[in-house]
């Protein structure tokens, strides 16, 4: 392992996450447009709290005070989202709002003044209010909807953008979106909705990229991906065929629902195939509740990634179940029964233990399914304990133990692992708990007008690994 400032080799890209509607603020200020979460959060009693993202870190008006602290982490890269509906309101190129770009500009240009890879996610998860009108991603025209946003940001920040992902975490908007109902835009179909927002999203993902392909990359440079997201998924017995079959199911129903077309073959796993064909026979319906590609589709979408973008957190544990056959659902399709890993420390989070070794394991296994291509982990870390205190010494241990196995994935295993983003740059919304599970490592205090960031203990941790040479002098840090 080579002893370079920065990293453990010369581009390894150390780095923070954020999102638009966690962090911007600014809801209806200059021009934009109301997105899904906005009209959702301003519904009273949807929200612990009635929290919202109306204000929030209020980014969009202390941009300078982000870059500082970016500036006084020393990473190398920032992971931030754009807001579709501040660039274009009602979700079309006709809306175009040029204060809303004029922002966007002026981010990209501090982080490159810093010295500092902006890493753009084009969507995540704010669509614009007008477009969920029309149908969300459950219309077809959204593929071309999105093409001509993505079309527009690629031509507006592209010759300073050099890394993009189209979509974070498109498993969470189809399932928990539109199968389960528990983010927006809150809708419970969970047997036939999440398979046709997937079909849609990962057909307007394909063509995104060969709109990158055709007409910028050649100017440009740049790489394209999408933002996946995967817990590791250990059989409860190794030694049990039928657990280890299990295991690798659910893996294929979480990750490979995405990542299998794209970065195989152009078309779902054959175990959610077989499947999904198998119950809906036996629910007597004429045709799989899965959606199919025609061959010149899976042709079109097979390759249409440049890296591979992977956000984790934790590791669960899965063995066989028979999954009920009503009423449809993409859960039951699984036949799985999903369990904690017992053996590992809790965190705030319910449900989300630190399980270190899961991601090395994660790497790993994405290594040996998709040809060894290069990994950035987009999203990993841990929300603090109650009460909030600058000392986050759980977050710390957290963050030590992943990105230790994280570099032992890299240096021992031979995984082409090229990046690591901790999440998140400072406290902010945290979706659909609000503001009572906080991630940064920076705090905020939400009750302060100023919106003051106080940089927590964490964040001298995550320099000192950063320079760090090896796998063992993380270990010992």
């Amino acid at each position: 392992v080579s002893n370079i400032d920065g990293g453990c080799t010369p581009d390894f890209s150390w780095g923070v996450s954020s999102s638009a509607y966690q962090i911007e603020g600014g809801w209806n200020a200059d021009g934009k447009g109301p997105s899904i979460w906005d009209v959702y959060t301003h519904t009273p009693g949807t929200m612990p709290a009635d929290a919202n993202g109306d204000v929030a870190c209020d980014s969009y008006n202390r941009l300078d005070e982000d870059l500082y602290m970016l500036r006084a982490l020393r990473v190398k890269s920032y992971r931030f989202s754009l807001s579709w509906s501040r660039i274009f309101p009602d979700g079309t190129r006709s809306s175009l709002n040029q204060k809303g770009v004029d922002y966007y500009n002026r981010l990209i240009n501090g982080l490159l003044a810093n010295k500092i890879t902006p890493m753009v996610t084009i969507y995540h998860w704010d669509l614009p209010q007008a477009l969920q009108d029309r149908g969300g991603w459950e219309n077809v025209d959204m593929i071309d909807i999105f093409n001509d946003y993505c079309d527009f940001c690629f031509a507006a920040f592209g010759d300073r953008v050099k890394l993009w992902m189209t979509i974070n975490q498109p498993h969470s908007i189809a399932w928990l979106g539109y199968g389960l109902g528990t983010i927006p835009p809150s809708i419970k179909n969970p047997g036939i909705s999440p398979y046709i927002v997937a079909h849609n999203l990962i057909k307007a993902h394909a063509k995104a990229y060969h709109t990158y392909d055709d007409k910028y990359r050649t100017s440009q440079g740049g790489l394209v991906s999408i933002a996946l997201n995967a817990d590791w998924i250990e059989p409860k017995d190794a030694n049990v065929p039928r657990d280890v079959e299990s295991a690798d199911r659910a893996l294929q129903f979480q990750l490979g629902w995405f990542a299998h077309p794209i970065f195989k073959n152009g078309d779902y796993p054959d175990a959610m195939k077989w499947q999904i064909s198998a119950k809906s026979e036996l629910q007597d319906l004429s045709e799989s509740r899965l959606p199919s590609f025609t061959e010149e589709e899976k042709n079109y979408i097979k390759g249409t990634a440049d890296m591979f973008c992977i956000n984790h957190y934790t590791t669960k544990v899965v063995t066989f179940a028979t999954g009920k056959l009503s009423p449809y659902s993409y859960d039951d399709d699984r036949d799985v029964l999903e369990t904690e890993e017992p053996d590992s420390p809790t965190t705030a989070y319910a449900g989300q233990r630190a399980v270190a070794w899961g991601l090395r394991r994660l790497l790993n296994w994405i290594k040996e399914e998709y040809g060894n291509p290069q990994i950035y982990v987009t999203e990993n870390g841990v929300p603090s304990p109650f009460p909030i205190t600058i000392e986050d010494t759980d977050r710390i241990f957290y963050y030590k133990s992943y990105i230790d196995e994280a570099l032992k994935a890299q240096n021992l295993d031979g995984v082409n692992v090229k990046g690591y983003m901790a999440t998140s740059l400072m406290d902010s919304f945290e979706w659909m708990n609000g503001y009572n599970f906080l991630f940064g490592l920076h705090h905020v205090d939400f009750n302060n007008p100023n919106r003051p960031r106080t940089p927590n203990i964490s964040t001298d941790c995550l320099a000192k690994i950063r320079s760090a040479s090896s796998v063992e002098s993380v270990s010992n840090l």
